[in-house]
């Protein structure tokens, strides 16, 4: 039972400085994203494919969450807008104290658009709110069509669900008809887009349905 209580506390304390998060994103009406994956799926080349189309057009910041290392916020920066590292020394996911600290370094009322790039994993990232407006997944056609049996919260978290390397599909075990069939099971409301960020295949719904979603945030009163 006291492990039990402790990870509850924990939980509930996430969730107070996710709720002053959010009310700070709310009050600046910036767009924030929880993005999240397991590694390799292709977080980062999705970001990057998506900031070089939108970033002429809108203000963009990126946190980068990794456990070491700051290679992925060094890849974002060098496509032109403003990207801050977190290293978790460890931790499997980033919280909302994490992502509290990093926002000293923006002016939130200069982005329209602020994606929260979370550690490689299928487990943890989907039970901390970090204050997002929605939780992004991206599953990569290599991991397999079985991940939403075996992960069922991520799915079940995120309000996207994004197929990516999609041209691998003709070489790889993967069935997108049953792995739809799932997901919305789990999920009835997800919006799915399969995409292939090497090829671009796909990537101008994902983009058309974020702009959409950026320019309701802007209008909001």
């Amino acid at each position: 039972m006291l492990k039990v209580s402790v990870v509850r506390n924990i939980l509930e304390i996430n969730d107070r400085i996710a709720g002053q998060n959010r009310e700070l994103f709310s009050a600046n009406r910036v767009l924030v994203l929880n993005l999240m994956s397991s590694p390799g799926a292709g977080k980062t080349t999705l970001l990057e494919r998506t900031v070089e189309r939108l970033k002429d057009k809108y203000r963009i910041g990126v946190i980068e969450g990794d456990i070491t290392s700051s290679y992925d916020a060094e890849r974002i920066a060098q496509k032109g807008v403003q990207a801050v590292q977190i290293n978790t020394d460890g931790a499997c996911h980033l919280d909302s104290n994490m992502v509290r600290e990093a926002l000293g370094e923006f002016d939130l009322g200069a982005l329209d658009l602020l994606v929260v790039e979370n550690v490689g994993n299928l487990v943890c990232p989907a039970e901390f709110n970090v204050g997002e407006d929605m939780k992004i997944m991206i599953l990569s056609v290599p991991e397999g069509d079985d991940k939403p049996l075996k992960y069922p919260l991520m799915f079940q978290e995120s309000r996207v669900l994004i197929v990516n390397k999609i041209d691998l599909l003709p070489y790889v075990d993967f069935n997108l008809k049953r792995m739809r069939e799932v997901t919305t099971g789990l999920n009835p409301t997800q919006v799915v887009f399969e995409v292939s960020c090497r090829t671009g295949e796909g990537l101008e719904a994902w983009l058309n349905w974020l702009e959409a979603r950026i320019k309701e945030r802007r209008a909001a009163p």
